[in-house]
């Protein structure tokens, strides 16, 4: 089944919606009719979103740190008090340190765990649970290219979007035929804040990705609710990601490791 349709009381959960990918997939959600509800930290920032989707959808805030097992096990509840029923649920939230693992904070290193691993679980885990006896819904998870090949420099990062991916993957199995769908976007090179939320120059990191396979957020957001309206499945937004992607898992490990080490822009600093 593809992306349901929307109603005054349903709702599509958008998390990690203050800015970048998950503000542009609440944007085109918004125009497509769905009723947002915008999750995140910085209710501020969503406050500002609100404001822009508010004359066309019935949009919702709801400051929430994901990788608060406390805060996550509220939100669902808070939706169906404010009268509304979850819908679409899409999991873009995600943190990722950037740099060795032997110069990494034990607690940054986990902290991605818990927002890019164990929030994933728990959301879709719930929604799953409400949307599959309803016989409608959909889910997408943001993943990344990271996540299909080692890549040291971010090595926590692209172990828990490899996790995504195959997680994603193994619930669509799941769900065929209960009328949820299922969907992954995995995107490149996305010029957003989260490289600056890893203390990373930007200037620098970009340097590392020819200009060509930088995508806008927004384009790469419609691919991922295209995906959900074609019924689900994956999608790597960009045809210079999708054959890069490709090359680097054809590689052998021994010839892809030094080479991405090499080039990693974390790694270089850390070797000044």
């Amino acid at each position: 089944m593809p992306l349901p349709q929307p109603s005054p009381t349903t709702t599509a959960v958008v998390t990690g919606a203050s800015s970048g990918i998950g503000a542009d997939l609440a944007r085109e959600l918004a125009a497509r009719g769905h009723g947002v509800t915008l999750v995140a930290r910085r209710e501020d920032r969503l406050r500002e979103l609100a404001a822009e989707l508010g004359d066309r959808v019935r949009v919702e805030v709801i400051a929430c740190d994901v990788a608060d097992p406390d805060a996550r096990a509220a939100l669902f509840d808070e939706i169906e008090r404010r009268g509304l029923t979850v819908d679409v649920l899409v999991n873009n939230a995600g943190i990722g340190t950037i740099g060795p693992v032997a110069e990494s904070s034990v607690a940054d290193e986990i902290a991605q765990v818990r927002v890019n691993v164990e929030a994933v679980i728990d959301l879709t885990t719930r929604a799953v649970q409400q949307m599959v006896p309803r016989g409608r819904g959909a889910i997408l998870n943001v993943g990344s290219t990271a996540g299909f090949q080692p890549f040291p420099g971010q090595a926590g990062y692209a172990g828990t979007k490899a996790f995504v991916k195959t997680y994603t993957d193994g619930l669509r199995g799941e769900l065929a035929g209960t009328g949820v769908t299922v969907a992954a976007l995995h995107p490149g090179p996305v010029r957003t804040g989260f490289l600056q939320a890893a203390g990373v120059d930007e200037r620098e990191f970009a340097n590392a990705f020819p200009k060509f396979m930088w995508m806008p957020s927004r384009a790469v957001a419609k691919k991922g609710i295209e995906v959900l309206e074609g019924g689900g499945g994956s999608v790597i937004p960009g045809l210079p990601s999708q054959i890069s992607t490709r090359l680097f898992q054809m590689l052998p490990h021994r010839v892809l490791l030094p080479l991405v080490a090499k080039q990693h822009p974390g790694l270089k600093n850390s070797r000044r």
